[in-house]
């Protein structure tokens, strides 16, 4: 009796590993989805950042062509900046960064000239906030341009 007792034992203990085995198995191939998952994710999210890093030198470069500054990286960056709070009604702000942008030495006329093409484009999807920052560039690089 001692030995089918003893045997029932060895069978139920091995049992009871075999089934603690397969939760560990399918633990470990969760992980292996997750971490194939997060490296997608991060190769993704390089891809977003060199693609912005090439966006901004070819915006850059662009703008550099402008005359009297306003294409020099700070003139551009503040005058964008300018252009669009004046598109999204924000007076006090844009005057704030206008301050700085005349202090840089930037020429004050590309800010009319830019802001004149904006207006004529007429308006542009508030839902779509890059489409906006499209349209300013256009506009800070290309001020007499036609809607």
């Amino acid at each position: 009796m001692q030995l089918k007792s003893a045997k029932f034992l060895v069978a139920l203990a091995g049992g009871l590993f075999f089934a603690c085995l397969a939760p560990v198995s399918a633990q470990s191939q969760n992980e292996q989805k997750t971490e194939q998952q997060q490296s997608a994710e991060d190769k993704a999210r390089e891809a977003q950042m060199k693609e912005a890093q090439e966006r901004a030198m070819r915006e850059l470069e662009e703008a550099s062509k402008l005359p009297k500054g306003a294409g020099l990286p700070e003139c551009l960056w503040l005058g964008r900046r300018v252009t669009s709070l004046l598109w999204r009604d924000d007076p006090d702000a844009a005057k704030r960064f206008l301050d700085l942008y005349d202090r840089w030495g930037c020429p004050a006329d590309h800010v009319k000239s830019a802001f004149r093409c904006l207006v004529r484009m007429g308006p542009t999807d508030q839902k779509a906030p890059q489409k906006l920052a499209a349209r300013v560039h256009m506009c800070w690089v290309h001020p007499d341009s036609k809607p």
